[in-house]
Formats: C-alpha cells, structure tokens, sequence
C-alpha cells in the first residue's frame, strides 16, 4: 500500500507540472572515511567513482563536494601531507600508478558538467581508527602544534602558525588543480565530549587578545581562519567560491521560539559548543555559501526540519543558503501529514518554499545511487526533472560572458573527436580578457517547433543540457526544433543568446 501510494502521488506531482527554479546548487558529498575505498585498486576505484558521477548526473547532480584531506593527509599529491590511509589502507602510502584522486576527479566532474568542490578537514589531526601515523605527518613533526581531545588530536585552533599552516596547504590545493569551490564541514572545536576538557587554558591566560571569556576567545580563533581562508581564495583564485556546511543548529533559542537569538531546538550548538560563530561569517562576507546539516526528520522535536530550515532562511541568508539533506533519514520516516508515504516530498515543499534557499547537498552520494524509496527517482523525474545552472554570486563576479558564435549544425560522417553518425551542436568560444571573462561551460535550450523562443531567468523547462566542451549531441527526431546556446564563466553568469533551427 505504501508503494502504491508513493507511486500515486508521484505521478499526480509531475502532472501538475512541479515548478523547478533554473538556477539551483545541486550538490552531493563523496566522503573517504566510510572506507568505501580501501581494497580497490586505482582501476576498480575509478570505476566505482564512474558509475556513481554517471547516476548522479542523471539524477540532476550539478556539484561534487570531493573529501580531500580528513586527518591532516592528502587524498590527492601532496608534497607537505602523507597519502591518507583511506584511500590505501596505510597513511604515507602511495596508490598504485601514481593516481593522483583529486586531478581524476577534478577531470570528470568537469566531463559531466558538475562542478568539483575540495573537501577539508582543516582541524582533526588524527581519530580514533589510525593507530599509525606517517614519518611527514603533523603528529611525528610537529607535536606540539596539536592537542588530545578525547581519541582525537585536533589542531590547536589558538597557535597562528596552524593557521599558517592550513592556508599553505589550501593554497597548494588551489593553485595546481582547476577546483570550483574549496568546501569545510562542520568540525571546528571538537564535539563536546563528556568528561574532556580542551587543553587550551594556558594559550588563553599568555594571550587572551583583549577576551573577557575563554569562549569568545575561541570564537575568535576560528574568525581568524575563516577570514584568513577568505582572503586567501579572493588573492590566489578569486572565482573559487568557498562554502561550510555547519552542524544544522546555530544555537537555542532561550525563550524556546525561533528568533535571532536562535532556534526552537535543544541540541548541540555551534556557537556555543564549536565555537563557530557562522552568522557572523556570512554578514562579513567571509562565505560564498553555507549547506547546514539539517539532517533530522519534520517533527523531530529536539531539531524539527523545518523549524530550522526557516530560523536559517531568516537569520542566515545574505549568501546562497543550500539545506543539508540526510537521503537515509528522509526516507525511514513517515510524512506527519501523509503516513504512507515517507519525507522527502514535505522537505522539498519546504526547501523550495524559502526565498533565500537555493539548492540542496545529499548526504551522501552513494545513497542517492542506491535509491532508497526511490529518493534518485524522485529527484529525476521531479525535482531534478531538468538541468540547473549555479546560483549568481555577483560580489564575486557579474560580468556576463561574451555570446559564441559560428552556431552550426554538423553531421558527423567521418573520423573525429566526435561519433560518427551523429548530429551535433557546435558553436565556437567567445574571446575573453581574462580568467573572469572566459567561457568555462555552456547552457543548451530546446524550442519545440511552433514555440516562441525566449529564455527566461526563471524557467527552466527549456534547458536541456549544461556542457564544457563548444558541442552538443542531438538524439532522436529534433526536426524543427529551434536550439539556444548561451556560454556561461566560470561563476555561471549567462551571455547573450545565439540560436539556430534544425
């Protein structure tokens, strides 16, 4: 009954022609810590890695956010961090052939039209499970630099020279792999822990920096870095857009309502247990987005879904906000409203409902390819039901392209780069000034024959196809089609239109 039911309200939702914004973040995080790589060789992990970007990208996945650095190690070359034991088993040791993960994954993401995001860790130094660490890593050099907590050593956020240390090592990342977006979750201080206390006492009485609390001086300890990463990024590679998915709750509201103050929650608190002040982050401009974790169920009471997916929408939306959205937990629990059928359609009636929401982030993304109550399915042939671009992020750049030119139709009868037997696209790049100026990708629209042909900023029912590369393949019968191409930069701000009929 409850997949019948499931079954008919999905096919009554695409009937009604569910409207889908045309610019929408649509990202999924590929982490490395679940162990979903060791015992794989290079070949068996690219193509495990393959077939889970080539479901995603049918379900409408438009960005990756690629786990890159857990531990204070590298799942990409790295000449300052040893190869993380995530990936090989054995932290220091090399994968086979030289692969080098993030450059593969950079490359295919882009193949795809996604974007590629690098995922750090910035403080956990080392966890519970690594009994061993490399000859370069941080805990054989440079044990001072960090303190125990718990099973963890977590880089002391208090010493200027980790944080030194870790924009080094971001501006390694950034400066030899073509990244879209440099991306931090939510482990700032560590989680408190019943029974620890962080060792950081004496760092604050020798320079409490004017703090009247030990945790306003912690606070601003992470300021430092955020701000610190902030400019880093606008001088090495201003088109680079740095994001955080923090922990889902900001803090508790004391009068128990959603206000300023905080949220209708009881749960763990940035502000006051990780000391990560994010509303501050966004108001002085420090983030280009920010993904909470919003990960519980609608009427949970300890953290309602959507109670907090409005208190962020109000008190945190002065950049992209995007929702955290956990595809397991979603689909075991029942929508309050609708018992037979589970929550994903009530969290997307939400999310989209919000003005200063644009977009989503799956956790994770091999669930979205295992389609757990048809959560994939749901998000291809509904919410996903056609591409989308990025949302604008025009205090970085708003400068439009120039349009292509030489829009042409080809039958490609011989050898080539393209199938033979096929009828492409093609159109050449726009000449560009600058980095900023240049056309990294380009949006592909279809007219049916007979329709006006005009695109709308808003309308996304036109769009078929984001690609990198000045082509486009035309499958089945498109007699009479008119098709649009528009170039987009490398924050996705659209050209003018060149069209051409079939």
């Amino acid at each position: 009954m409850k997949r019948l039911s499931f079954i008919l309200l999905l096919v009554m939702s695409v009937m009604q022609g569910f409207a889908q914004p045309k610019r929408e973040f649509r990202g999924a995080w590929i982490q490395c810590v679940n162990g979903q790589y060791l015992g794989k060789s290079p070949e068996q992990l690219q193509q495990m890695l393959s077939g889970q970007l080539d479901v995603l990208k049918s379900a409408g996945i438009n960005a990756i956010l690629f786990q890159v650095r857990a531990e204070g190690d590298a799942l990409y070359r790295s000449a300052y961090e040893p190869w993380s034991r995530y990936l090989t088993g054995q932290q220091g040791k090399a994968p086979a052939y030289a692969w080098d993960p993030l450059e593969w994954m950079v490359t295919e993401c882009h193949r795809r039209g996604m974007e590629c995001h690098a995922w750090i860790n910035p403080y956990r130094a080392k966890t519970a499970g690594t009994k061993e660490v490399a000859a370069n890593h941080i805990a054989a050099t440079h044990p001072e630099r960090l303190f125990q907590y718990g099973d963890l050593l977590i880089f002391n956020p208090a010493l200027e020279v980790n944080r030194q240390y870790t924009c080094m090592i971001i501006e390694d990342i950034l400066t030899r792999y073509d990244v879209d977006g440099l991306h931090m979750d939510d482990y700032f201080y560590p989680y408190p822990t019943a029974g620890q206390v962080i060792p950081d006492q004496a760092n604050y009485a020798a320079d409490p920096r004017g703090f009247n609390t030990i945790e306003d001086w912690r606070r601003d300890n992470v300021n430092l870095l955020i701000r610190d990463i902030h400019n880093l990024v606008r001088r090495v590679k201003p088109w680079i857009k740095f994001g955080i998915s923090p922990f889902g709750i900001y803090r508790n509201s004391p009068d128990g309502t959603n206000s300023k103050a905080g949220s209708a929650t009881r749960g763990t608190q940035n502000y006051d247990d990780l000391y990560a002040d994010i509303v501050l982050w966004q108001e002085k401009g420090w983030v280009d987005y920010l993904i909470p974790q919003i990960y519980w169920n609608i009427g949970y009471a300890v953290a309602d879904y959507k109670v907090l997916c409005e208190w962020w929408n109000e008190y945190c939306g002065k950049r992209p906000l995007y929702i955290g959205q956990d595809v397991e937990r979603t689909v075991k629990e029942a929508d309050p409203q609708n018992p037979n059928v589970h929550q994903m359609m009530a969290k997307y009636d939400i999310q989209r409902s919000l003005s200063n929401v644009q977009g989503s982030c799956q956790w994770y993304a091999a669930a979205v390819v295992d389609n757990p109550g048809s959560y994939r399915t749901m998000l291809e042939q509904q919410y996903h039901k056609y591409p989308a671009l990025q949302p604008l992020m025009p205090w970085i750049d708003k400068k439009a392209p120039k349009k292509v030119s030489k829009l042409s139709i080809l039958f490609q009868s011989g050898n080539g780069l393209l199938c033979s037997g096929k009828i492409y696209l093609t159109w050449k790049a726009p000449k560009a000034k600058d980095e900023l100026d240049k056309a990294t990708a380009y949006a592909v629209y279809r007219f049916a024959p007979g329709e006006k042909v005009k695109i709308n900023a808003d309308d996304a029912t036109h769009l078929v196809g984001v690609v990198r590369e000045p082509h486009y393949l035309l499958e089945g019968n498109q007699t009479g089609c008119t098709f649009v191409v528009t170039a987009l930069d490398r924050l996705q701000n659209e050209s003018k239109p060149v069209k051409v009929k079939l």
